[in-house]
């Protein structure tokens, strides 16, 4: 290459590295941000946790908050809502400054914790009967869904709205689950129905024109009876049974909502 060559050259690769600069980490210096839903949330199942609602300081909202530094945030989540409680004693804290809101919900509406309840001290076919039931409520709770969608777009005109899965609550790659624990099969029936109504809420969510995060990616390997739970299996007290711990809220919501912003 000739001298007059390599200068072209070597001038042209300092001005694109000075025209280019370097990405900056997004910042939510001028958000508002505002949670929702139900005990998911409110960050239940972790240390923390406080006031009838149970809001705790280690849910993924306190965590995303403490690492963005929003302009503000309001936890309005709360254990064991469904969506009558989202409309009827949340969205009244969305306006239209409101900048981003995150949501868990439809858990509770299909009877989950009578699910997890019965298929703890029932028979397969009892668990089995249980799971059905919980898949026949879906198209009474589809609908509650789509209005709870429409209220929170209606009361935050302006906001990304991020509506977050729930995770796959039982690791299935060994049969054995400790002492106390579920069969593998009842396991595999309890996920499969999570799953299904995952799907369901990332389609309607995202018909919703909303930001769907798919926590049971982040998730994955850590469920209950896997080697690092990331999920309490039943705990003492009960409240915070199959729910996300600390590392839970930390390593699988947080980065899944941190995906969905990106």
């Amino acid at each position: 290459m000739n001298r007059r060559l390599t200068v072209l050259v070597a001038t042209s690769l300092l001005t694109l590295a000075t025209a280019a600069p370097a990405s900056a980490a997004t910042s939510y210096a001028d958000t508002d941000y505002v949670a929702l839903g139900d005990s998911y949330s409110a960050g239940v199942g972790a240390p923390g946790q406080s006031g009838a609602c149970q809001v705790g300081t280690n849910g993924y909202p306190a965590l995303w908050a403490a690492q963005n530094s929003p302009k503000s945030y309001l936890n309005v989540a709360c254990g064991g809502a469904i969506t009558d409680d989202v409309l009827n004693n949340q969205v009244s804290q969305l306006d239209s400054s409101t900048d981003l809101a995150t949501i868990t919900i439809g858990g509770n509406d299909i009877g989950f914790t009578t699910v997890l309840s019965t298929c703890m001290i029932s028979t397969y076919n009892g668990c089995a009967a249980a799971v059905q039931a919980a898949r026949d409520s879906e198209a009474v709770v589809l609908p509650k869904l789509d209005v709870t969608y429409q209220a929170i777009r209606a009361h935050a005109p302006n906001a990304t709205v991020v509506v977050l899965a729930y995770p796959i609550l039982f690791d299935t790659t060994s049969s054995s689950c400790g002492v106390g624990g579920m069969s593998l099969a009842k396991r595999k029936l309890i996920n499969d129905g999570d799953d299904e109504l995952n799907d369901l809420i990332r389609d309607h969510a995202t018909a919703a024109g909303f930001v769907f995060a798919d926590a049971r990616v982040t998730f994955a390997g850590h469920g209950i009876c896997a080697s690092a739970p990331w999920i309490n299996g039943l705990t003492v007290p009960t409240t915070d049974s199959f729910h996300p711990n600390k590392n839970g809220y930390q390593y699988g919501y947080l980065p899944a909502l941190d995906a969905a912003l990106s």
